[in-house]
């Protein structure tokens, strides 16, 4: 029993002897405080030398090496100039731009057939308004009206007459030039009846 408890106080006293820290010292402290105050105090002359530059007064920062221009290492460089020409504007959303080229990709029924496919149906008169009745090669039926696109060439209705429709077209050659025609679509005619 005595051989137990001498055991024991031997135990305790060896494992109370070594003291653990249990969080930083004043050391610690005292270093991170100085390390806190280079910084402070290199934002500073940072902030005082970038506004000297600004206004054109003082030298700039010497280059210590590296591969920037004129040997400038984070200062201003008053010779430089932005062209933007052929960039993207990097304040405009990449998501809408994408957004703009969907929706100029997008084609109503209409505009996937040759005018030659489609056929004038019908002209609707309402009070100075007047609407035609187009039909595809499917049978589809589609109501028009003036400025409506049509056709695979960006055609536009321009008139809507009694028994016809004309349709304005663009044509892009191998050049790059643009030709605009005008097509004229009737009615066709029942025969007999």
């Amino acid at each position: 029993m005595r051989r137990v408890a001498l055991s024991l106080g031997v135990v305790a006293a060896l494992g109370c002897s070594e003291e653990v820290p249990t969080g930083p010292t004043a050391t610690d402290f005292s270093a991170e405080r100085e390390a806190v105050s280079k910084r402070a105090a290199q934002r500073e002359k940072n902030a005082q030398t970038a506004q000297a530059v600004a206004q054109g007064q003082g030298s700039r920062p010497a280059a210590s090496g590296g591969n920037a221009p004129g040997g400038n290492m984070g200062g201003v460089d008053k010779d430089f100039v932005y062209d933007g020409t052929g960039k993207r504007d990097p304040f405009r959303s990449f998501l809408l731009e994408k957004a703009d080229m969907l929706a100029e990709q997008v084609r109503g029924p209409l505009e996937q057939f040759d005018l030659a496919q489609l056929a004038l149906e019908a002209v609707i008169w309402q009070t100075g308004n007047a609407r035609a009745l187009i039909s595809d090669p499917s049978g589809e039926t589609y109501i028009i009206a003036e400025g409506a696109k049509i056709g695979k060439n960006a055609g536009r209705v321009i008139a809507i007459d009694d028994s016809t429709i004309r349709v304005t077209e663009t044509y892009v050659d191998h050049l790059g030039r643009e030709t605009t025609k005008d097509i004229e679509l009737r009615m066709r005619r029942n025969e007999g009846g």
